[in-house]
């Protein structure tokens, strides 16, 4: 069974959207077999988005995360990856397609509503960084 990383990012949950965006993945039959809510750490969020370090958006990517609840969640299904970066839709939300989360919710390349795995290793490498043991 194949799992991912999603992130309901503090910009959607400020706006009380958590319900609409979970529904969503549930809607496709997405199993959420953890979850949490928690406000990360600088030093999480810099692991987290280590290939970003040298980019000019870390600092204030690393500001946002780190100053608002974030939901965590790890989903299983099948071919769940594709399938989340399916429903979150594309990174930009200006670019993103008709009804997905990005273009329901995000109102920036930074304030995009979710983040999910994008590939078997960084859901693996992601899981690890925020969900311990499992």
């Amino acid at each position: 069974m194949e799992r991912t990383l999603v992130l309901i990012k503090p910009d959607a949950v400020h706006m009380k959207v958590v319900g609409n965006i979970i529904s969503k993945y549930e809607e496709k039959k997405l199993d959420i077999a953890h979850i949490k809510i928690l406000i990360p750490d600088r030093n999480l969020l810099e692991n987290h988005y280590e290939e970003h370090r040298e980019k000019d958006f870390f600092p204030k990517l690393i500001n946002f995360m780190s100053g608002g609840r974030v939901v965590a969640m790890v989903l299983e299904g099948e071919n769940v990856i594709s399938k989340v970066r399916k429903i979150n839709g594309h990174t930009d939300p200006n670019k993103a397609e008709e009804n997905t989360i990005r273009n329901l919710y995000g109102t920036s390349l930074t304030y995009n509503a979710v983040h999910g795995s994008d590939s078997v290793e960084s859901a693996n490498k992601e899981i690890s960084l925020w969900f311990d043991n499992i």
